[in-house]
């Protein structure tokens, strides 16, 4: 992985880190795919009012917004890892609650389990900021593409466990696939138990600046709204495709590898994100990931067969890789290290906000308006990341060194 780049002796902690970062992403990670895959369909099977079918998943992607400054707050006073299974055990509880709520037929029950399961993405989201703690500057981009990898794992597991697990309990649909969900957060337990993250220094949730003034600089502001519009856009769209492909006429089959062909592509760049920023620049990796965004849903305005879906998916993964891991690489210019843990929960909560924003609006704007409209309200948030982002580019040779 570092051929052509060598890494300072000082990283190999690092490195190890990241390893494990990213076994535990490979079965962590794997839980959105399992809720996004089913709990639109599961949520259609429990509710008479169809507009109210993907609640279910945006109260997962609620669930890691609300969840994200608690878990840093928690992870400042037990430490990474400590905080990371207390993290698993939360994602096993709440699998199980999930699989309840499938198998007794009640919606609260179930959208409860989704919810918790968000709780548990809110610390499974902060490996990428575990791996880069480390890290030195130069390796930190490569750090959290490494992390990201694991996701590729995750994009397999989560669909194939919704495959073979499906009909194990023809009583209760899909409940099998949630007490699944548990096993595996269960087993990242294992995988935990073998990071070294450094301590938290005492002064990280409140040393250094306020966090208002960091929030102020205008990187800060470019940085963290690439980061919300390229997530956001892509659960937009994810949350509703399972949805529309069914409403389409295509098979539950073709929305679950729908999703695995857009897990894949989410994670897949990670092998070479890192170089591509080191070469290019974060920005410029950024902007390109907003781009094929806004191509993603070009694909989707021109045709409604399986291979217009899964490409429209493909290309919002890669989009999603490129303006994700770019924007997280560009945050960590915003603070110092005794200002990492608050600056890094802020991140997250205004990212996963308009994540839930996004996911909560997908379901209904389907009802209404069809899979068209839903891909056209894409091309203003991309516009206005791109010049934000652009700008910052631009007049960053300006700014004294």
């Amino acid at each position: 992985m570092n051929q052509h780049v060598p890494v300072a002796d000082g990283d190999a902690p690092a490195k190890r880190n990241a390893v494990v970062l990213a076994c535990a992403q490979a079965l962590g990670g794997s839980s959105p795919p399992i809720v996004i895959s089913l709990g639109g369909i599961v949520g259609s099977q429990l509710v008479t009012d169809q507009t109210f079918a993907t609640v279910p998943v945006s109260l997962m992607q609620l669930g890691i917004a609300v969840g994200v400054i608690p878990a840093a707050m928690l992870m400042r006073r037990l430490g990474r890892r400590n905080g990371y299974l207390i993290g698993a055990l939360i994602g096993a509880a709440a699998a199980s609650i999930a699989a309840a709520g499938t198998s007794t037929r009640l919606f609260w029950l179930f959208c409860l389990g989704t919810f918790a399961c968000g709780l548990y993405g809110a610390f499974v989201q902060s490996y990428r900021f575990a791996a880069a703690d480390a890290a030195t500057e130069s390796f930190r981009p490569r750090a959290i593409s490494w992390v990201m990898i694991g996701g590729i794992a995750a994009g397999v597991i989560g669909p194939q466990t919704v495959y073979w697990t499906r009909d194990l309990t023809p009583d209760a649909p899909f409940a099998a696939s949630f007490l699944a969900q548990g096993c595996l957060a269960l087993l990242a337990m294992l995988v935990i138990l073998m990071l070294r993250a450094p301590p938290v220094a005492k002064a990280a949730m409140t040393g250094g600046r306020p966090l208002p003034e960091i929030m102020r600089q205008p990187k800060f502001i470019a940085s963290v709204t690439a980061g919300l519009v390229t997530y956001g856009l892509m659960s937009f769209l994810m949350t509703a495709a399972p949805l529309a492909m069914i409403g389409c006429g295509h098979s539950v089959g073709d929305a679950a590898l729908g999703i695995q062909w857009h897990v894949l592509a989410m994670f897949g760049p990670s092998f070479f994100t890192g170089r591509l920023i080191a070469r290019f620049g974060k920005a410029q990796v950024t902007m390109a990931g907003l781009v094929l965004t806004a191509m993603a849903a070009i694909i989707g305005l021109h045709g409604l067969t399986v291979a217009h879906f899964w490409t429209a998916l493909v290309l919002l993964g890669i989009g999603w890789n490129f303006g994700f891991i770019g924007a997280t690489a560009l945050v960590t210019d915003c603070y110092r290290p005794e200002e990492r843990v608050k600056v890094q929960a802020a991140n997250d909560f205004l990212v996963f906000g308009s994540v839930a924003i996004a996911s909560f609006s997908s379901g209904g704007l389907l009802h209404a308006g069809g899979w068209e409209s839903v891909n056209w309200l894409v091309f203003p948030p991309v516009a206005v990341a791109l010049v934000l982002v652009a700008w910052q580019a631009l007049s960053k040779p300006a700014v004294p060194a």
